[in-house]
């Protein structure tokens, strides 16, 4: 082939590929853009390969989705910034595609791009595609053109600016519910661009024709600019535009809307400000703790520590407080989880006293719920009450029912319990802890036997050995010995008398007190051979430790 015509071979290549039935050669073509477009420089790349792009998109969606991608970082290969509008003809279509993850990587692209461009460029080039995005016949081009109203309208001038909040504004009215979804989603981008003399004028019309669609699902996603538009709010304005809107939302006849407040109410309350959140929104947030919806019930327990942060201590007592109480006997399993795995945080938030008298009695019930999770998610934030009311005053009130658990019915329970018994011990200092995590792992290599121990157990067990914390390292060895004798001679010898004899020079004298018991307890498992050959040697250098 003569010099002349080699530059031609890449785009054959990609030409033939593009066309190929086997989709695997077209993906690994659109892939390998960037290199044709170097191999045909930027000229060509502008001229040929840029316009055969914008023909040859009727593909498989995964073959636009990498075109959509790749042209998102093309702008070097067509020259820089000033020829980057050439990119937008094959993206503008591709935004127009049914398939959804192919539009949002074509706006994600034009974003980037649009983002580059001079404002001359935007003006003659992706304003107008913005337009005509807007106004296309099929809805899936409507819906694009909202996700590009935050880069087209900064650099408009004053009668464009007009011109496009009035483009939005019918596109917050279209006749497809997805064209308005699409609105409500991009408002709050859209909103943090346009001047504040119009934020509080045209978009808040826009908004609160968006709060009272028809379409839960456009209020559902009008509740999320709520929070946005908050935070480019005067807080008085904030106050008067956006409170009354997420007190109804909270009353909203569509438990997914309802929902969507309780999940999003701490952000909500930081738009709104502290006095506005106590008189307005803590009222709100009881209505939605008490919802008959479980959902949002689930959503609003989540909260509840988050919440009562905002407020007074006092506040929380009076308000919050007795909601709390009924999540914890709640009929739904999912929502007294959910109010398990935050309720710990209250503790600081209230104090020592109200802790005392209010929060342990539910933490107690919570502790005792027939649901496995429930249980698990208390147990593991109680470092959060020993802080606030002291190892004393935990060990006493709430010892019984850990170890209690520690016996569970449930034997996943109990293997989950062996994690947080060494976090407990540490914190509450007590025997009984260790004792019940030791005895729980020898229940369980009994219910299921060697093999399954050597799999499951085992290994964790052994891992622990070296933990820094003596107390985790007391625990381990304990459960050494009463697993030695279910898991028999064989693995005793191999896998837990080594890991034993490393312990020997431990620096803890109590540690190795109990080294040398649990060596005693092996001489009865093991053969008399191992005996005077490993387990005598290290007896007797023991009975000559000075600690010991």
């Amino acid at each position: 082939m003569s010099i002349v015509e080699e530059p031609l071979y890449p785009i054959a290549v990609l030409i033939d590929e593009l066309k190929n039935d086997d989709i695997q050669l077209r993906l690994n073509s659109i892939r390998r853009l960037s290199t044709i477009a170097r191999a045909l420089g930027e000229e060509r790349t502008r001229k040929e390969l840029i316009p055969f792009l914008s023909e040859n998109n009727d593909d498989d969606d995964e073959v636009l989705l990498a075109m959509a991608e790749e042209l998102g970082v093309f702008v070097p290969y067509v020259g820089g910034v000033e020829h980057a509008h050439v990119l937008l003809p094959p993206l503008e279509t591709l935004c127009t595609v049914e398939e959804t993850c192919v539009r949002d990587k074509a706006i994600e692209s034009l974003c980037r791009i649009g983002s580059q461009m001079r404002e001359g460029y935007l003006l003659d080039w992706f304003i107008p595609l913005v337009k005509r995005l807007a106004a296309g016949e099929w809805f899936t081009a409507r819906v694009s053109a909202c996700g590009l109203f935050h880069i087209a309208y900064p650099s408009a001038p004053e009668m464009l600016k007009t011109e496009l909040r009035s483009i939005y504004n019918q596109l917050c009215q279209d006749d497809m519910p997805m064209v308005r979804r699409s609105a409500a989603t991009n408002l709050g981008k859209f909103a943090a661009t346009v001047e504040p003399a119009h934020l509080k004028t045209d978009i808040m019309s826009i908004f609160e024709d968006l709060t009272q669609d028809d379409q839960d699902s456009v209020r559902l996603l009008a509740v999320e600019g709520c929070a946005a538009l908050g935070k480019l709010l005067e807080p008085q304005d904030c106050v008067q535009h956006i409170l009354p809107v997420i007190v109804s939302f909270s009353q909203d006849k569509s438990w997914r809307v309802r929902y969507m407040v309780a999940n999003q109410l701490y952000e909500l309350c930081e738009a709104v400000g502290p006095e506005p959140t106590r008189t307005d929104l803590v009222p709100a947030y009881v209505r939605l703790l008490r919802d008959n919806e479980a959902e949002v019930r689930i959503a609003a327990a989540g909260k509840v520590t988050k919440f009562c942060r905002i407020l007074s201590p006092e506040l929380a007592i009076q308000h919050i407080l007795p909601c709390v109480k009924e999540l914890s006997s709640d009929s739904s399993q999912h929502v007294r989880s959910a109010l398990a795995s935050v309720i710990m945080g209250m503790a600081p938030v209230l104090g020592k006293d109200a802790t005392i008298e209010q929060l342990l009695p539910i933490f107690l019930s919570l502790l005792k719920d027939e649901f496995p999770d429930v249980r698990l998610n208390i147990i593991s934030k109680l470092d959060q009450v020993n802080q606030v009311i002291g190892i004393d005053l935990l060990s006493q009130s709430l010892l019984p029912a850990i170890v209690e658990l520690a016996e569970d019915r449930h034997w996943r329970v109990r293997l989950a319990i062996i994690e947080y018994i060494p976090l407990l011990a540490s914190q509450l200092g007590v025997y009984s802890i260790r004792d019940a995590a030791a005895n729980n792992l020898k229940r369980l290599a009994e219910e299921f036997g060697p093999e399954w121990a050597m799999q499951h157990i085992i290994p964790q067990v052994l891992d622990m050995i070296n933990n820094p914390h003596y107390l985790y390292r007391m625990t381990i060895l304990r459960s050494i010995s009463l697993l030695a004798p279910i898991l028999g001679p064989e693995i005793t010898c191999s896998k837990l008398l080594p890991v034993v004899i490393t312990t020997l020079k431990d620096r803890v004298p109590n540690i190795k007190f109990n080294v040398a018991k649990v060596l005693q307890s092996f001489i009865s498992i093991v053969d008399q051979s191992v005996v005077e050959k490993t387990i005598r040697p290290c007896l007797v250098e023991l009975t000559e430790d000075p600690d010991v």
